[in-house]
């Protein structure tokens, strides 16, 4: 199974490249944030006629969430689960594509740590960890994947000083999403690259950041353990964030083996 996210950053701006992407990587299971779609004006055919199914949370506005799947999707949620505090804003949608509990995730930017929305990003992190414990167990196959707006270690920012008393680098940030690792999962990207540094997904479009390689790693797929150690191969696609009117953010790939338990070329 290969699993994808991408922060399209306005899906009816960029659909072409994503159909053009879609041909050429060939994902099982994509999560897509910021689709800035209402769920009426979603282009369901267009990925249908690529072979995904495809469910969207959505208010056409500055959000929304997608996940696109060639394995199935079932039991799907919009927005946070019965008992967890809803969300106005469309930043979060979970299915079940091929066995695998997936949620596709736009964590809130925070803009600044004196700015009401930082502490809305917070709490917003608390809620998804409640959210995922009523819709999987950390025992099962669960992928998270999406922009959760937080460098996990300095090393996920091109310069840490640069970043000083700002958002995506904040101690209370990064504790609210190693929360999510305590609940059970870890970074299928740094399965793959435990020692590596100025591994990036996202570049802001000022200043030439991308060209002079000043991003930051954002964009993450977090597998409970039974998925983690099937891990195999990961991706950031850069060729996807060049070119004519790419997205800021480039889309991030995982591979993961065949389940032992299916038979010879089945896959997961």
């Amino acid at each position: 199974m290969r699993l994808a996210t991408w922060n399209v950053n306005s899906l009816k701006a960029r659909l072409s490249r994503v159909e053009e992407w879609l041909a050429y990587a060939r994902p099982d299971v994509v999560c897509l944030q910021e689709t800035k779609l209402s769920d009426a004006a979603f282009p369901h055919l267009a990925f249908s006629a690529l072979g995904y199914e495809s469910v969207h949370h959505g208010n056409g506005r500055w959000n929304g969430v997608a996940i696109l799947s060639r394995v199935g999707v079932d039991d799907v949620v919009p927005g946070f689960a019965e008992g967890v505090e809803a969300d106005t804003d469309t930043r979060v949608l979970t299915a079940r594509c091929g066995g695998v509990s997936v949620t596709s995730v736009y964590v809130p930017n925070g803009r600044s740590l004196d700015d009401e929305h930082y502490r809305y990003k917070l709490d917003w992190l608390a809620k998804l960890r409640e959210h995922l414990a009523v819709v999987a167990s950390p025992a099962e196959e669960v992928a998270v994947c999406g922009d959760f707006n937080v460098a996990p270690e300095d090393r996920d920012v091109w310069d840490p000083g640069a970043f000083a008393g700002s958002t995506h680098v904040s101690p209370p940030e990064r504790e609210a999403l190693a929360a999510l690792g305590s609940w059970g999962l870890s970074d299928g990207f740094r399965a793959c690259y435990p020692h590596e540094d100025q591994l990036y997904s996202y570049w802001d479009y000022r200043s030439g950041d991308f060209h002079e390689h000043r991003g930051m790693r954002i964009d993450l797929v977090l597998l409970s353990e039974p998925l983690e150690s099937r891990v195999k191969w990961s991706l950031v696609d850069r060729n996807a964030r060049k070119g004519k009117q790419p997205s800021d953010h480039a889309p991030v790939l995982v591979d993961l083996d065949y389940r032992a338990d299916r038979s010879q070329g089945a896959r997961s």
